[in-house]
């Protein structure tokens, strides 16, 4: 028989450990001594508290290896429980690796602008949506916020004047698959609660979600977007994604008459791993 610390320097087990282990009642003393409350081990243990380790090992909790050791399960129970872990430790292991590329794509941009970036790009996953638009062209650059105006208060107010109950920022999306001086192919966007009829113009429909939106925040006048759009645009690049969709720009704060140096614009690009 063997002392708690004993055991502990034989089986390379700390003494904190053998005593959870006994409280969870996964290994407990052969003896505990009535008189001075000292725990006693025996070597037939060791291999008992072996599989404990190795299961341990395999990223299986206590109560899990409990379940194991004292019910002692078919081995296709054991197959299918070591089958969940190889997956859940397969998605931890894409998660870590993501986020070494990120840190990866962080040093190259230091090593190469030796400050830090003015805009953080995170990704994030953005659901679909019930949102009323209208869609429009726009002539060219000139007329570009006079048009957005002139459409969100269509559809602003055509949800209004139908009982609608607005449930979201509204946002823009840019339908072009490539940058256009002239004649550009726009949608303002208002999320609601729930369907109202449809009109010629205003149409109702399910805006699809992403599960990673690249997006950055603007802060200012909407002269300055185009350095954010810069900034996501290199950061989709650096970080080995491609753009899978139609990108956005969502008012998060934003007041026709205000400063535009209060404007809070996030703009927004659907990607996929490359």
């Amino acid at each position: 028989m063997f002392k708690i610390g004993d055991f502990s320097r034989l089986s390379r087990v700390s003494v904190k450990a053998l005593r959870y282990y006994d409280e969870l009642g996964l290994l407990k003393p052969m003896m505990i001594d009535r008189w001075t409350g000292y725990r006693y081990y025996s070597a037939e243990q060791l291999p008992r508290l072996n599989r404990i380790l190795a299961f341990k090992e395999l990223g299986l909790s206590l109560e899990q290896i409990a379940q194991l050791i004292d019910e002692n399960p078919s081995v296709e129970y054991l197959r299918g429980m070591l089958r969940l872990k190889q997956a859940e430790l397969q998605q931890r292991l894409q998660a870590e690796q993501a986020r070494l590329a990120l840190v990866e794509a962080r040093l190259n941009y230091l090593e190469q602008e030796g400050t830090m970036p003015e805009y953080e790009v995170v990704l994030k996953e953005v659901p679909a949506q019930l949102v009323a638009v209208v869609r429009e062209t726009i002539p060219n650059w000139g007329q570009v916020n006079v048009t957005f105006n002139r459409i969100f208060d269509e559809v602003s107010g055509y949800v209004q004047e139908h009982g609608g109950h607005i449930n979201g920022l509204p946002f823009d999306r840019w339908l072009d698959p490539e940058m256009a001086d002239t004649n550009m192919h726009v949608e303002a966007a208002v999320p609601i609660q729930a369907p109202i009829p449809e009109s010629e113009r205003v149409k109702v429909i399910e805006m699809e979600g992403a599960a990673n939106m690249a997006s950055v925040i603007h802060h200012g006048s909407f002269d300055g977007l185009s350095n954010a759009y810069n900034a996501i645009l290199r950061w989709i690049e650096a970080n080995g994604y491609r753009v899978r969709g139609h990108n956005r720009e969502v008012y998060v704060q934003y007041e026709r008459t205000g400063a535009p140096a209060n404007y809070v614009t996030e703009i927004q690009f659907p990607v996929e791993k490359v």
